[in-house]
């Protein structure tokens, strides 16, 4: 089966690959009141998990899930997991691992791209007060935007691009609807432009480093690259995205030559490594892990999260939001101490009670 578009054949590999990249995967974090498991952590995945989702977590691929955990991982720690079945029989599984630190699970973080495990770090602050603790958790993921090679700053501001990828800060506070889409209309052109140059880059240096694969190339490697900026003109004009050409029979017309056409053929070798180093970069787009938090207490402050009937709350936790710098997630709650309002009120009934007592004293 040949595919004719570059993305499309990014985008049809990039499903095959990962299960992260399914909005079915569901992340959660508990933070508890004991200090010996202050944390825990559940992934919540629907249907059959890929074998990549499961490498990726704390099992390592080489346990069975009802085991503890191998000594050189962590010799307390232990792995539990359950099945539901859901409507329309959808079969949900929930991975569930407490930790010993709030740093030991961020080093564990069970979510990777591209085959490598994304890199957060977390803490907790408690700050005791007589009538309360409060509690302050903090994680973030950094930021995965080196990925692509050419900056998206070279295309617009820093400000314009957050915005784009986190929705902060918010540029279009204050705008009417129409004047809302009016500047996202002026932004999209930008941001198009970043990823088609991008991919193109991709595209280019892989032909480029494997053109002595080439049977009779039209040109010598040398006058390619001479003719990058010539060519890539050529592939996208009268076009906006990738998507609305064929760049096989672009590069084709250009060099009235064939010879390139095994780099758009994912039944070739050529063809598939093509694939896989386009999907390196569009699998971030296809990342998608909501992340949920349960906070001890009550919550004071979410920090722009989603406050669930349930009390946990939400974050939309994409590959997009780690573009352009790092994802932190933020979370205040409070526990209000019951034995200090008791205890504060026996002292005060029993400073009354003194007082009383001295008083009836003197005038006996």
């Amino acid at each position: 089966m040949k595919t004719s578009k570059l993305l499309g054949i990014a985008l049809a590999g990039t499903l095959l690959l990962a299960s992260c990249y399914q909005p079915d995967v569901v992340m959660h974090t508990t933070i508890t009141r004991n200090p010996w498991r202050p944390c825990e952590r559940e992934i919540t995945y629907s249907n059959v998990m890929p074998q990549q989702m499961r490498d990726s977590l704390w099992g390592k691929g080489n346990i069975k899930w009802s085991q503890p955990l191998p000594e050189c991982l962590n010799t307390d720690a232990f792995v539990s997991t359950h099945t539901e079945i859901g409507e329309n029989d959808t079969v949900s599984t929930t991975f569930s691992m407490p930790f010993k630190s709030i740093e030991e699970m961020s080093e564990e973080t069970p979510l990777q791209l591209n085959g490598t495990r994304l890199r957060s770090k977390a803490s907790l602050k408690k700050q005791f007060r007589w009538f309360y603790t409060k509690y302050v958790f903090t994680e973030t993921f950094f930021c995965v935007g080196d990925t692509f090679q050419l900056a998206d700053t070279l295309y617009a501001d820093k400000a314009i691009i957050s915005y784009w990828f986190t929705g902060e800060p918010n540029l279009v506070k204050g705008l009417s609807g129409a004047e809302a889409s009016q500047k996202l209309s002026e932004i999209e052109p930008a941001i198009n432009r970043w990823l088609n140059d991008n991919l193109l880059k991709v595209g280019f240096d892989y032909i480029v480093n494997h053109y002595d694969s080439i049977p009779a190339p039209p040109v010598s490697k040398e006058r390619f690259i001479e003719l990058h900026d010539s060519l890539v003109r050529f592939i996208m004009a009268d076009a906006d995205d990738l998507l609305d050409i064929k760049p096989e029979e672009r590069l084709q017309a250009f060099f009235h030559s064939g010879a390139y056409n095994s780099f758009f053929d994912d039944e070739t070798t050529l063809g598939k490594g093509l694939t896989d180093e386009l999907s390196k970069q569009l699998n971030i787009f296809w990342f998608n892990v909501p992340y949920t938090l349960t906070m001890p207490g009550k919550v004071i402050d979410t920090a722009g999260g989603i406050l669930q009937p349930d009390g946990s709350i939400l974050y939309p936790f994409t590959g997009e939001r780690l573009i352009p710098k790092d994802y932190t997630i933020r979370a205040t709650s409070k526990v209000t101490h019951i034995w200090a309002y008791i205890s504060s009120f026996c002292i005060i009934l029993i400073a009354f009670g003194s007082m009383f007592y001295r008083k009836r004293q003197k005038m006996s």
